[in-house]
């Protein structure tokens, strides 16, 4: 269940299923039941609840959840916001079998309460919220007791994950068949707690004719592209990585993606250095290999060997024309190719050049920006006033580049420009350390030198790399990060890939 649903395409999965004979009140009821459900394995029934509704079909859930509360023997008050008579359809009928007590909701009133369930506002939330929905919201953030969220805390946008003006902060949230991209895009992610997804009767069937584009980035979208090293495998038929360095004042970004190419399974890892930086690259390296490269001629020579099949660029290279030149040169020799940090800004005057390069090369090109970069790189996308998720942001820009497009952070995005996106949640707070891109552009090239397609390339390498930081975890440094890589292998091929099938090794 790794599928992400947005607002409209979690409404085309109701209207589907009860078009296929599924009422919405059954789905109603389900769903407050599985909040029931998770309210009963967090309190004990002495608890006192109080659900906050509001008149739509989120509310209608929090009535259905109310109501069987107190069937269970919970005290249960419901404090709508809004009148009696704004519910409609379904959610006024649950909210006439609710027979129990119903006031009109105030800050004051949720003093009494132990437990909260938030079932104030659903995903498709657009606008900011105000007046006494705001006052509700304010006061349940105030109150010290548990809050489970109904669908997802109410002033999250489900598309987008943005706060819209103020939002619950919740303990736990009980979402229905499948996450929403606010789910894991943040700032919602950080409002949601702790994330169930409850079955209420809609059939993954509805699926094929949804075909959402997004997913939960884990290896159900790459294991079976996966370079797994076969018994019969060589170091050649691995991949021959190529990373660009800087001059000696800059070389450890360089030496720190070489080491992740070469951990992330490549046959073989040279860094391109410059001459002045030659003897520190050559010093510190022992099964990386350093070949003399100053300017764009010297690295279209390097390149002829068409073994070398995967650039690295940009780690500590230097912003400017002479990486611009390296950059088309790399293109021009059509190899695949990781463009990181300088390398990005240093078409930030002029990214159409960067892109038609990429078109016309026609091989796999990565970029891979934190939102800095992107933001002067894509310029043109990030003023666009409709472009306020980063999920988007990814999307359009990859569209526009013509590359897959990694946009970095606690969320990181990975979009095509086919419009497959996949959005990764396993990285741990201290993968925010100088150094960790540089592994990540590493690793992708070492996935890329192995014929790994670069869609799920970058996918994988956005994965492993927050699997290595929780392997190693707390007091991380960018150093630790190809080093920890091992134990991570082990356990995806134990558990996740076989080895007997065929691999593109």
């Amino acid at each position: 269940m790794i599928e992400l649903l947005t607002n409209a395409e979690m409404g085309e999965a109701d209207r589907l299923t009860v078009a296929a004979g599924i009422s919405g009140a059954t789905l109603m009821e389900n769903a407050g039941r599985a909040v029931a459900d998770y309210v009963e394995i967090s309190a004990s029934r002495a608890a006192r609840v109080a659900v906050v509704a509001g008149p739509g079909n989120n509310g209608g859930d929090g009535f259905v959840a109310a109501r069987l509360l107190g069937e269970r023997g919970y005290d249960v008050r419901v404090l709508l916001v809004g009148d009696r008579t704004k519910p409609k359809g379904d959610a006024a009928n649950a909210a006439k079998l609710w027979q129990g007590r119903t006031e009109s909701a105030s800050p004051s009133a949720l003093e009494p309460a132990e437990i909260v369930v938030d079932a104030l506002f659903g995903a498709g939330l657009d606008r900011p919220v105000e007046g006494s929905a705001r006052a509700m919201i304010e006061a349940m953030n105030r109150i010290d007791v548990p809050i489970v969220a109904v669908d997802l805390p109410s002033g999250i946008n489900g598309d987008t994950g943005s706060v819209m003006g103020v939002a619950v902060i919740a303990t736990q949230t009980v979402t229905f068949f499948r996450r929403k991209p606010a789910h894991l895009l943040m700032p919602g992610r950080l409002h949601c707690g702790s994330i169930s997804v409850a079955q209420i009767g809609i059939p993954a069937s509805v699926l094929e004719r949804i075909k959402p584009a997004a997913r939960v980035n884990g290896p159900e979208i790459w294991a079976t592209q996966f370079p797994v090293p076969r018994p019969d495998g060589h170091k050649y038929a691995r991949g021959h990585a190529v990373v660009l360095s800087g001059g000696i004042a800059t070389t450890g970004a360089a030496r720190l993606a070489a080491r992740g190419a070469l951990r992330a399974g490549a046959g073989l890892v040279t860094i391109a250095s410059p001459r002045e930086a030659l003897a520190v690259n050559a010093a510190t390296n022992l099964a990386i290999m350093v070949r003399p490269v100053d300017g764009a001629g010297e690295l279209s020579a390097l390149l002829t060997d068409e073994r070398l099949n995967a650039v690295v660029m940009g780690p500590g290279a230097g912003v400017g024309a002479a990486l611009r030149d390296c950059m088309l040169a790399v293109l021009a020799a059509k190899r695949s190719v990781v463009a990181d940090a300088d390398a990005l800004t240093s078409f930030a005057e002029n990214p159409a050049s960067l892109f038609a390069a990429i078109g016309k090369s026609g091989c796999a090109a990565v970029l891979t920006p934190h939102d800095g970069e992107f933001g002067r790189l894509f310029k043109a996308i990030s003023e666009l006033p409709d472009v306020n998720s980063k999920l988007e942001r990814a999307r359009r820009g990859a569209k526009a580049s013509g590359a897959i497009l990694l946009l970095k952070g606690p969320d990181t995005v990975v979009a095509a420009p086919d419009g497959r996106a996949a959005i990764t949640e396993n990285a741990p707070p201290w993968l925010a350390t100088a150094g960790s891109g540089d592994v990540l552009s590493g690793i992708i090239g070492g996935l890329l030198a192995q014929g790994m397609p670069a869609f799920e390339a970058a996918c994988a390498a956005a994965w492993l790399h927050g699997e290595a930081a929780n392997e190693f975890g707390p007091g991380l440094i960018a150093e630790d990060l190809p080093d920890a890589l091992p134990g991570v292998y082990r356990r995806l091929i134990a558990t996740t890939l076989s080895q007997d099938e065929e691999r593109p090794l």
